[in-house]
C-alpha cells in the first residue's frame, strides 16, 4: 500500500478545493516546486489510489438517479457486478453482504430508459433473486465529496486555492465527448480536450468555465479510503420520521463520517455512505452520533467488501450498451 506524508495529504486537500488548479498554483501555496507536486500526483494516480474526476450534476442534465440494490446467488455476485460496472449509466458499483448483494447508482433519462433498465434488463439477469430501486430525491450531504480527507490545509491556504468563475459567464451546453474524457481524467489538459471535442483550446477553456460556473459539473478527488487510514466503508439505509427529515439531513451534513447521503423513495428514506477508521469507530458512530439523532427510527447496515466501480460520466443521449453477463 502506498504511504502518504504531509505533503501528499496537503495535495489531496488542495485538489479537493480545486481539482483543476494548476500544479504551479498548488506548489506556490504549499511552498514547494510544481515539479514536485506533479510528480506526487502522478505517483498517486498511477497506483490507482487518487485521481481527479469530473462529476456532472444529474439534475441539471435532466437525468434521474436511482440507488439500485440487487440480491443474487453467491456464485454470480462478482460476475453481475462486473456487468453493471461496464455500463455507462452506472457508478459506485459495490459488493456488500458477503458478496450476495450488489449496490449501484444508475442514471436514466426519460421513462423509456428507466423502464428498459429497471423493468426489463435487470430483472432478466441470470440468478438474480431480487431488484429494488430507490429514486434519489435530493442529496443532503457530501455533495462535493467526502469531507474526511480535507483537514490538511489552513483556511488561508484553502481560500488561495479556491476556483472563482470568470466575471462574464454565458449559457452552458454539456457535451458528452468532453464529459467522458473528464470522467476518466479530470485534469486532462486543454489540447487533449480539444482533440476529443474538435474544438479550439480557447473554446474548451471557455466551455469548462461555463459548465463549472453554472454548476453543471464539478471536480472531485476519488481517493481510496485505505490510503488515508480508513478501513471501514458501509452503506446505511435510514428510516427517518418524515417530519424530521430536514433536521436529520442537516445533522448528517455535519458528520465527518458521511461521504455522501441522499433522501430517497422507498421504505428507508435516506441512504448514506459512511467511512470510518475501523469497525470499532463505526460502532461508536452508530451508537453515539447517528443513533442519538432525533428522528432516526431504524438503521440497516451493509459493509462494503469491494468497490467494483466508482465515478462515471453519464451518457447525455440516453443510450446505453447491451446488458450482458
Amino acid at each position: 500500500m502506498l504511504s502518504l506524508d504531509d505533503l501528499d495529504r496537503k495535495l489531496i486537500h488542495a485538489l479537493h478545493v480545486d481539482g483543476r488548479a494548476p500544479f504551479s498554483r498548488i506548489a506556490a501555496v504549499l511552498g514547494t516546486s510544481d515539479r514536485t507536486i506533479a510528480r506526487r500526483y502522478a505517483r498517486m494516480r498511477a497506483t490507482g489510489h487518487v485521481r481527479v474526476v469530473a462529476v456532472p450534476n444529474a439534475n441539471r442534465l435532466g437525468l434521474t438517479e436511482w440507488f439500485v440494490r440487487l440480491r443474487c446467488t453467491p456464485d454470480t455476485g462478482t460476475q453481475v457486478a462486473a456487468a453493471l460496472a461496464r455500463r455507462a449509466d452506472t457508478s459506485w458499483v459495490s459488493l456488500t453482504s458477503g458478496g450476495t448483494e450488489i449496490t449501484c447508482i444508475a442514471r436514466t433519462r426519460g421513462r423509456d430508459h428507466t423502464d428498459d433498465l429497471l423493468l426489463r434488463k435487470l430483472p432478466r439477469t441470470p440468478r438474480l433473486i431480487s431488484v429494488t430501486a430507490h429514486c434519489m430525491l435530493r442529496a443532503v450531504a457530501g455533495t462535493h465529496g467526502w469531507p474526511g480527507r480535507t483537514a490538511a490545509l489552513t483556511a488561508d491556504e484553502v481560500a488561495r486555492l479556491r476556483w472563482h468563475p470568470p466575471a462574464e459567464d454565458g449559457p452552458a451546453e454539456p457535451d458528452e465527448r468532453l464529459l467522458q474524457v473528464l470522467a476518466e481524467d479530470g485534469r486532462a489538459d486543454h489540447p487533449t480536450l480539444a482533440k476529443a471535442t474538435g474544438w479550439s483550446e480557447s473554446t474548451v477553456r471557455r466551455r469548462l468555465d461555463q459548465l463549472r460556473g453554472s454548476e453543471i459539473l464539478y471536480f472531485d478527488v476519488d481517493v481510496d479510503p485505505l490510503l488515508i487510514g480508513y478501513t471501514s466503508e458501509t452503506i446505511l439505509w435510514l428510516t427517518v420520521a418524515p417530519a424530521r427529515l430536514g433536521a436529520v439531513a442537516e445533522a448528517l451534513a455535519t458528520h465527518q463520517e458521511i461521504a455522501y447521503a441522499a433522501a430517497t423513495t422507498g421504505p428507508s428514506n435516506v441512504v448514506a455512505f459512511v467511512v470510518c477508521r475501523d469497525h470499532a469507530a463505526l460502532y461508536d458512530y452508530l451508537a453515539t452520533r447517528l443513533g442519538t439523532t432525533p428522528g432516526v427510527q431504524h438503521v440497516e447496515t451493509a459493509p462494503v467488501i469491494r468497490r467494483v466501480k466508482r465515478t462515471s460520466a453519464p451518457q447525455l443521449g440516453g443510450g446505453f450498451p447491451t446488458w450482458d453477463t
